[in-house]
């Protein structure tokens, strides 16, 4: 009799061992896949805020009658080309594939505002000009929230791939297909310092 109490004391023991590692593992792991796509919709929303930005600073270069057309296409096209739908990244999915594909679209908007603030230099009336300094005071605290999100992000999903990671909730993972999420990462040459030249 004491043998059988001792046997059915191990087998619910084992059972709530499995239990908690199964059940527990798979809820935190849902909880911090919804802190990733929590983190990516900040994300978005400061992106968003930025493209809202830019028909606002394009319309007030264009009033600047010499101001180079050139400069002012090539941020309409690569606002277009950042806002595609295809660009968007479903938050269930955040694979690191979709992660380079939104920072490349990104990255190709963020050279064509510097090429633009870099030639609004050479305007000094429109430099004047209180509505655009207001936007470009505006566009730069919108970067810096940008800087500040990637980072939180960044953040978030290694908590997560990390957690998928470990023994023994990685056998918890794949069973319930929880997978590696991306990361931003540097801009291809950011490691190298820029030469300076005077």
């Amino acid at each position: 009799m004491k043998k059988s109490w001792i046997i059915i004391g191990v087998i619910v023991i084992l059972f709530f061992v499995l239990y908690r590692m199964f059940v527990g593992g798979y809820n935190s792991m849902v909880e911090k896949e919804e802190a990733v796509s929590g983190a990516w919709s900040q994300v978005e929303n400061v992106y968003q805020r930025r493209s809202d930005l830019i028909p606002n600073i394009v319309a007030s270069v264009k009033g600047e009658a010499n101001f180079e057309k050139s400069t002012l296409v090539d941020v309409i096209n690569a606002r277009a080309s950042a806002t595609r739908p295809e660009i968007k990244v479903d938050p269930s999915k955040i694979t690191p594939e979709s992660v380079a594909n939104f920072q490349q679209a990104q990255d190709g908007l963020s050279s064509a505002l510097g090429r633009l603030l870099i030639t609004v230099e050479k305007y000094p009336e429109l430099k004047a000009n209180k509505a655009f300094s207001d936007l470009r005071v505006e566009l730069e605290g919108t970067e810096n929230r940008i800087a500040v999100e990637r980072k939180r992000f960044n953040e978030v999903v290694q908590d997560y791939n990390a957690f998928i990671r470990k023994f023994p909730k990685n056998i918890v993972a794949s069973m319930f297909d929880f997978e590696k999420k991306g990361y931003f990462e540097a801009t291809k040459g950011a490691e190298k310092a820029p030469e300076v030249k005077f």
